[in-house]
């Protein structure tokens, strides 16, 4: 385990920074917690309400066996204690967007207890620095709406469409203390979600969001108060949060004040917190036991129905990319750190293999490789992700067979691939229709080697005459004659017998 060496320098000396993470991630499920409602991202406001979520009277609100499932899974995927008993609570506070007047959560007895989450600090070698760190719940809760305060001058209009739906809230322990290892572990839990399949972590769209829980320290003091910045929305925000909350503390401290213990909102525009309201402590919400829901029982075969559905998760995924495909730590990291990009690999390494007649192992690398820099290179240019790629899996797979077999050099490997982005085709109909195949003609070759040797006679005096390194240059010049498409080994051998001389 690795221990931070992150610290603040102030005018006193140096101060440590600790921060714990509330992350509310959208349960995957098709109906909300308690009413049939859809979930479906970017409806017409308020077309997804049911008269639970209106709150109507004489409306009974009746668990989604789907979002609990989904939430176990999620506690089973970081080792956390599945508590078998839980119940449902009212916190009484008033949210203006749900129109109970409270939301259902769950304080006392949640659904998931402590667990832990490895992270790494360096991308190159992943278990060479890492830490872990405690998760000390899981509990399923109802999000509220959404108020919308730019469609009229002097009015907020509400939209219900979120109101109701399924949320985690994974509470992570105060184990973290820099910027780096709260964006590591908010990076690393958004992975594990998206591997399970319990929330698609799209930051962007609201799905999964972080309260940051910040406090400063004399390095070995006890905790300081802590602030809570609500909703950030995107792990390079969460990072910004904690470097600006945790100097504003620091300075505030030194010059004589006191940290208040508040809620606070993250403004990336001008790269500062700001004061949204005190924090009130448990008991001003006025919790107790929910009168309309059971407590939850979960019985064995339902645990392990839920268990048995996991997937292979991104850690041991790595590792066994590392041990059976033989890829590098760095390789096989990026590789699995997303559940999209290590399907898509896959897909292309699986088709790779039946393609070219080999094991996996063979053709594991050059897939790796060409994945991850040729491909996100280009996506990356286009703007574009491996949703919305031109080229698929078997299509990749195609190119890299026709790389493999010698029919196209390295050159015309990435030309073929370019036209491949334009145009959706595949690489073997372009290979065919524009003739771009590689060449292992001798006599063709020699006839160039030949001419490029008389047009440069300097050089090649000067090669004879011991100056080697003017290979390159005839090599490169017949690589061009031949507009790419001479088979680079042949060329190779064929010089060195006519420079020979």
């Amino acid at each position: 385990m690795s221990e931070s060496t992150y610290r603040i320098q102030g005018d006193t000396g140096e101060w440590e920074v600790v921060i714990g993470l509330e992350v509310h991630a959208q349960v995957t499920s098709n109906a909300k917690l308690f009413s049939g409602a859809s979930t479906e991202f970017g409806a017409e406001p308020n077309s997804q309400v049911s008269l639970i979520d209106a709150a109507m009277p004489g409306m009974l609100p009746t668990p989604n066996r789907e979002c609990i499932r989904q939430a176990v899974r999620t506690g089973m995927a970081i080792g956390a204690v599945i508590n078998k008993w839980s119940r449902f609570d009212r916190k009484n506070y008033f949210y203006a967007d749900l129109p109970q007047g409270y939301q259902i959560s769950q304080l006392f007895h949640p659904l998931v207890g402590e667990g832990q989450i490895e992270i790494s600090l360096d991308d190159k070698n992943p278990d060479a620095e890492t830490k872990s760190i405690g998760v000390e719940r899981i509990h399923v809760e109802q999000d509220a709406g959404k108020l919308m305060h730019d469609q009229h001058p002097t009015r907020s209009y509400v939209d219900l469409n979120r109101a109701g739906v399924a949320l985690m809230e994974i509470v992570s322990k105060p184990d973290m203390r820099s910027p780096q290892e709260a964006g590591a572990y908010l990076s690393k839990l958004r992975s594990i979600l998206r591997y399970v399949g319990s929330c698609d972590g799209n930051m962007d769209q609201g799905s999964m969001r972080a309260d940051v829980n910040v406090s400063v320290r004399k390095p070995g003091d006890a905790f300081g108060t802590r602030t809570e910045t609500k909703n950030v929305n995107s792990v390079r925000f969460v990072m910004q949060t904690v470097e600006i909350e945790a100097r504003r503390q620091v300075e505030v401290l030194e010059a004589g004040g006191k940290i208040v213990q508040e809620t606070r909102l993250f403004d990336p525009d001008r790269g500062e917190t700001r004061s949204m309201r005190s924090k009130e402590d448990a008991h001003d919400y006025r919790y107790f036991p929910d009168p309309d829901l059971l407590p939850l029982e979960l019985d064995d075969s339902f645990l392990e129905a839920c268990r048995a559905s996991l997937p292979e998760l991104p850690d041991a995924k790595r590792r066994r990319y590392e041990a059976d495909l033989g890829l590098s730590a760095y390789n096989a990291a990026a590789l699995t750190a997303d559940a999209d990009t290590a399907r898509w690999f896959e897909a292309l390494l699986a088709e790779s293999a039946r393609v070219q007649k080999k094991g996996e192992q063979e053709v594991a690398r050059p897939a790796a490789n060409w994945l991850l820099s040729d491909l996100f290179g280009a996506l990356n240019k286009l703007g574009k992700d491996l949703d919305t790629s031109p080229v698929s899996p078997e299509q990749g797979a195609e190119l890299l067979a026709l790389a493999a077999d010698g029919t196209l050099s390295g050159p015309l490997a990435k030309q073929v691939f370019e036209i491949m982005l334009e145009t959706g085709d595949p690489a073997g109909k372009i290979v065919e229709e524009r003739g771009l195949k590689q060449t292992s003609d001798t006599g063709a070759i020699e006839a160039v080697i030949a001419e490029i040797l008389a047009k440069n006679p300097g050089q090649l005096e000067q090669y004879r005459g011991g100056k080697e390194a003017l290979f390159g240059f005839f090599v490169g010049q017949t690589m061009k004659a031949m507009a790419g498409k001479a088979n680079p080994a042949v060329v190779n051998e064929l010089l060195k017998k006519a420079l020979a001389g």
